[in-house]
C-alpha cells in the first residue's frame, strides 16, 4: 500500500502503526488486547474517567495529525477512520455520558475475555481476572460522576441487564475457575469478586432510585451525526435519504420473494402462517448439536466441491455446547482466537441448548430458534463460509491494521451475503423452505437497516419501530422490541444489509472487469485477502478505482 516510498520511509511509515498500536490502541484497550491474543494487558481496565476520556481525545488528536502527514494509502486511511471514528463517539456522541449499561456490562465483557480461551494456565488467567476486578468497583464510581440525563430507554435497558451481570460474576465466573486448588489465591478472588458484586449490587439501587428518574435525554443521534458515524466506521458517504430509498427497494425486493417462497410451500396459507409451521420443523434437543455437525460438514464439503471459495485450513471449527458463563448471551456464536494468539488457537462453534429443568413447553418454545432453517443460515453466517472462513484468512495477513482495524459492514456483510449466496449457488438444491428461512433473516436486517436511520433522525418513534419490525420484518413482538431497543444504543446496525448490498454491487462490477475470466472463487479469495476494512477499500484494491459502493 506504501509503494512509491524510498526505504528509509518505508520503515518509518510502518514503525508509526507498530507505534499507534502499542502506545495508544492496546494500552487504552486492555479488553481488546486480551481478546486479540496480547495478553501484556490481561491484568489491566480501560480507564472510564472523565480524566481518562480527555486523555484519550488528545492522545487520538495528536495519532491524527501524525497519519495524516503520511502519503494516503489504504492502511493510513483504515487508521484515520478508526481515530475519527472514535474521536466522533468521544466528543460528539458521548455515549459514556449517555449509556449506564456501558460501565456495568463493560467490565462484565473484560472478565469474560479472562475466561473465554484457556490462554494460560487458570492460575495464571485468575491472577489476571483478580488484578482487573479490584478495578471494577472504581469503574461503577465512574459511572455515578460521569452519567448525565441518560435516555429513560438507557437506564431501564441497563436495569433489565443488571441481575444477569450480577449472576454472571456471582456463578459463572467462580465455575471457570473451578480447578484452581491454590487456597491463597481463590481467598484473593473470593475478596475481589464479592466486591464486584456489590459494587455492582449497589450500581442497581442507584440506577433504580436515582438515575431512572432523571433519566430524560434523548437517545437520537440525528441525521447529521448518523453521517458522520457511517462516513467514519463505514466509509459510506450516501445521503441517508438515498440510503432509505436503497433499503426500501431492498425490503419490498425480499418481501415479494418472501410471499412467492411461501405461495411454493403452501399457497392455502398466508407467509407468517407458513413461517409458523416451518419455526416447529426443528432437531430434537437432544439431536441439536449433531445437527449442527452435520451441517458445517455438508456445507465445506459443498464449498470445496462447488468451487465457491478456498479455505485456508482443514481444520474444522469445534462444535460444542456453549461454556455455561456464556449461555445468558447468546444462542450460537463463533469463538475464534484473536489474530496474536500463539496457544489457545482452537475456534469453537458455540451452540446453547434447552436447560434440563424447564418444561416441556418451555424447550419447545426455545427450538423454534433452532428451526431446520435457522440450523443452515447460522451454520453459513458463523461458519462456512461466514465468520469462520474470513477468520481464517485474517490470520495470514502481514498488515496489523488489517488484523485489528475493519468494518461491521465487511465482517457482518459478509457473513449475512453468504447465507444467500449459498442458496443461489445450488445448496440445499433449491429447497423453499431453507429460501423462505433465509429471507426472513433478510428481512430482520432490512427492518435493523430502516428503523435505525428513522430512529436516530426523528422519523419514526420506538413505538413505530417495534412496530415496523413485527408488520414489515415479520418478527413476533418480543423480537421486534428487543431488535428496537438494540437500534437505541447500535444506531448503524443496517450494516448487514448494507454490506451485503456492497459487496453484491462489487461482484457485479468485478465481473464486468474481468468478463470471462471471472471466477466466483477468485472473487472471493481476492475479497477476503483485503481482511475486514470498510468495502470502499476493498473496491480500490480489486477495482483500482473509487467508484460508488452502491
Amino acid at each position: 500500500m506504501l509503494a512509491g516510498f524510498g526505504g528509509h520511509s518505508l520503515m518509518m511509515a510502518q514503525s508509526i502503526y507498530d507505534r499507534f498500536f502499542d502506545e495508544y490502541y492496546f494500552p487504552n484497550n486492555p479488553t481488546i488486547a486480551t481478546s486479540s491474543g496480547i495478553h501484556k494487558y490481561d491484568g489491566q481496565l480501560e480507564d472510564y474517567s472523565r480524566a481518562g476520556v480527555m486523555k484519550r481525545v488528545q492522545q487520538l488528536q495528536e495519532w491524527g495529525s501524525q497519519f495524516d502527514k503520511l502519503p494516503p494509502s489504504d492502511d493510513r486511511d483504515l487508521v484515520l477512520s478508526y481515530i475519527r471514528a472514535t474521536l466522533l463517539e468521544l466528543e460528539v456522541n458521548r455515549q459514556w455520558e449517555k449509556n449506564p449499561d456501558n460501565y456495568s456490562s463493560g467490565v462484565a465483557s473484560s472478565a469474560f475475555t479472562i475466561m473465554s480461551r484457556k490462554f494460560a494456565p487458570p492460575e495464571a488467567r485468575l491472577k489476571s481476572l483478580i488484578e482487573r476486578e479490584r478495578r471494577m468497583t472504581g469503574v461503577l464510581l465512574d459511572a455515578r460522576a460521569n452519567l448525565r440525563n441518560p435516555p429513560r430507554i438507557y437506564t431501564e435497558i441497563a436495569i433489565e441487564q443488571l441481575p444477569g451481570n450480577i449472576d454472571f460474576f456471582k456463578n459463572d465466573v467462580p465455575l471457570a475457575f473451578k480447578d484452581v486448588k491454590d487456597a491463597k489465591l481463590l481467598a484473593d478472588f473470593k475478596a475481589s469478586n464479592q466486591a464486584v458484586i456489590t459494587a455492582l449490587e449497589q450500581y442497581e439501587t442507584y440506577l433504580k432510585n436515582d438515575l431512572l428518574p432523571r433519566s430524560n435525554g434523548d437517545f437520537r443521534l440525528g441525521a447529521a451525526n448518523f453521517s458522520k458515524k457511517l462516513l467514519y466506521e463505514e466509509m459510506v458517504d450516501i445521503p441517508l435519504d438515498r440510503l432509505l430509498e436503497i433499503g426500501y427497494a431492498n425490503l419490498r425486493e425480499n418481501q415479494k420473494a418472501l410471499r412467492e417462497t411461501a405461495a411454493k410451500i403452501d399457497p392455502n396459507k398466508t407467509p407468517q402462517q407458513v413461517l409458523d409451521e416451518l419455526e416447529r420443523d426443528h432437531p430434537a434437543p437432544g439431536d441439536l448439536l449433531a445437527s449442527f455437525r452435520d451441517t458445517v460438514s455438508k456445507l465445506r464439503e459443498f464449498i470445496v466441491a462447488k468451487k465457491i471459495v478456498t479455505i485456508p485450513s482443514t481444520v474444522l471449527p469445534i462444535l460444542e455446547e456453549t461454556p455455561p458463563f456464556m449461555r445468558a448471551l447468546t444462542f450460537a456464536s463463533m469463538d475464534t482466537p484473536g489474530p496474536y494468539e500463539t496457544v489457545a488457537k482452537e475456534a469453537f462453534f458455540n451452540v446453547t441448548l434447552p436447560e434440563k429443568s424447564w418444561t416441556p413447553d418451555q424447550i419447545e418454545d426455545y427450538m423454534h430458534s433452532f428451526n431446520r432453517g435457522t440450523v443452515l443460515s447460522t451454520s453459513v453466517h458463523e461458519a462456512y463460509p461466514g465468520h469462520y472462513v474470513q477468520f481464517l484468512w485474517v490470520q495470514k495477513l502481514n498488515s496489523k491494521v488489517r488484523k485489528l482495524l475493519g468494518a461491521n459492514s465487511n465482517a457482518e456483510g459478509w457473513a449475512h451475503y453468504c447465507e444467500q449466496m449459498m442458496l443461489d449457488e445450488g445448496y440445499a438444491n433449491g429447497d423453499p423452505r431453507m429460501r423462505l428461512g433465509q429471507l426472513q433473516d433478510a428481512l430482520l436486517r432490512n427492518a435493523r437497516f430502516i428503523v435505525g436511520i428513522e430512529m436516530h433522525t426523528g422519523k419514526r418513534t420506538f413505538d413505530q419501530g417495534v412496530e415496523f419490525f413485527e408488520k414489515e420484518g415479520f418478527q413476533p413482538h418480543e423480537g421486534a422490541i428487543k431488535e428496537t431497543k438494540r437500534g437505541t444504543s447500535d444506531p448503524t446496525y443496517l450494516y448487514y444489509t448494507l454490506g451485503k448490498l456492497q459487496i453484491l454491487k462489487l461482484r457485479e462490477d468485478y465481473k464486468k472487469l474481468k468478463g470471462a475470466q471471472f471466477s466466483l472463487q477468485e472473487f472471493h479469495d481476492n475479497f477476503l485477502k483485503q481482511g475486514f476494512p470498510p468495502i470502499r477499500i476493498v473496491r480500490h484494491a480489486m477495482l483500482g478505482n473509487d467508484s460508488p459502493t452502491l
